[in-house]
């Protein structure tokens, strides 16, 4: 902590000497000093970064129920209840056993479009199967107190897999209420990713109550696991839509080097492993080609991999100069990456907010703030613009 805390420092000490400069070369301006104790400039925000939790082992996603209350996933199976922005002290009860195998275990969590009315909470989770073995699993359940009830297993990605990695995973909804799923392709069987006959390095689509949809692309396909949406997919753990626009983006880890900004889209084939910017740990290639005929190209591509996580969409007038814009976590390079997008393009980008940890899910709430929870670090940190 002593380094994020010395980060923190200097960077409030630039943006002091940003001010101090600025109120003496502009006479007719005034400007109101930070009273916040660390405060840091990107390109074209002043932030200030309030660091709202110091305490998670593998956070690894979050959600918002209202009235204040939001809810932190930790991989090794608890969901931590904070309200207005502190931990209660409090965990949800009865959740099932996770497989905390690697990077297996309890993953996302996300709120029904209508929680308001129907209550419905989501989580992907690594599902204990036989013989020491785990698959991507979705579940709903509603909450009484802090206890789970009403648990409803939705749709397992099977087959089973061993080892542990590449387990994804995330979900979001889209304007129509389909639930999508990302799940990895399992690690020690790259292939995997281009058949249709299993459920691992895919995109998946099903209804809010695990019902599989009419029209996804592959439903008429002999032996296809109709739920599947896109394939191609490495390991995806990042995973969010844009209302607006009707757009769903994804940030998939590659090997060593290869990481992608997609653009998902219906039945569309990323290409893992026939083609990528990376090479294997060791150096040697997994293929020869970038590109190819019938499989789609990255929106950006991080060649030394920074290992994208939970990626976000900049919708709130909070943050002007970043709205459209796309964030990314990242795990090994431990830095927040916005890319400036014009339209579904990628355009230039920065890294911020350096050493802050392994960054691994970044969100936007629903009062249009963002927060960010870190692994290695620990944090939770809420990004307060200035100006």
């Amino acid at each position: 902590m002593k380094s994020i805390k010395r980060y923190f420092a200097l960077a409030a000490l630039a943006g002091v000497l940003m001010m101090s400069y600025s109120c003496e070369t502009k006479d007719t301006v005034v400007e109101e000093p930070i009273d916040e104790t660390y405060a840091v400039q990107t390109e074209n925000l002043l932030l200030n970064v309030d660091t709202l939790y110091t305490e998670f082992n593998n956070p690894w996603g979050m959600t918002w129920l209202g009235d204040g209350k939001m809810l932190v996933t930790e991989k090794e199976g608890e969901i931590l209840i904070f309200q207005d922005d502190k931990f209660t002290g409090e965990k949800v009860q009865g959740l099932p056993a996770v497989w905390n195998v690697g990077q297996s275990g309890l993953l996302d969590i996300n709120t029904h479009p209508q929680f308001e009315d129907n209550g419905w909470i989501y989580i992907t989770f690594g599902k204990n199967m036989p013989d020491s073995t785990g698959a991507t699993t979705v579940m709903r359940f509603k909450l009484e107190g802090n206890n789970a009830v009403q648990q409803e297993e939705l749709i397992t990605a099977g087959p089973a897999w061993d080892g542990g990695r590449h387990f994804g995973s995330r979900i979001v909804f889209d304007n129509d209420g389909y639930l999508y799923f990302s799940n990895g392709d399992k690690g020690n069987m790259p292939e995997n990713a281009q058949d249709l006959t299993n459920s691992h390095g895919k995109i998946h689509r099903i209804h809010d109550d695990g019902r599989i949809p009419t029209d996804n692309p592959f439903v008429n396909t002999p032996g296809a696991i109709p739920s599947i949406w896109t394939y191609g997919n490495r390991n995806p753990q990042g995973l969010v839509y844009d209302k607006a626009n009707d757009r769903l983006y994804e940030t998939e880890h590659g090997p060593m080097g290869g990481d992608e900004l997609n653009l998902i889209q219906k039945g569309k084939n990323y290409g893992w492993p026939v083609i990528t910017y990376g090479v294997n740990y060791d150096g040697t290639p997994i293929t020869e080609i970038t590109e190819k005929e019938g499989m789609e190209q990255p929106l950006t591509y991080y060649v030394p991999s920074i290992a994208t996580a939970g990626v976000a969409l900049v919708t709130s007038d909070r943050y002007p100069a970043w709205k459209g814009d796309i964030l990314i976590g990242a795990l090994a390079k431990m830095h927040i990456n916005r890319v400036d997008m014009d339209g579904a393009t990628a355009g230039t980008q920065e890294i911020m907010l350096q050493d802050i940890g392994r960054v691994r899910q970044i969100k936007e709430s629903p009062d249009g703030y963002i927060y960010a929870i870190t692994e290695a670090t620990g944090l939770m940190i809420k990004l307060i613009p200035i100006r």
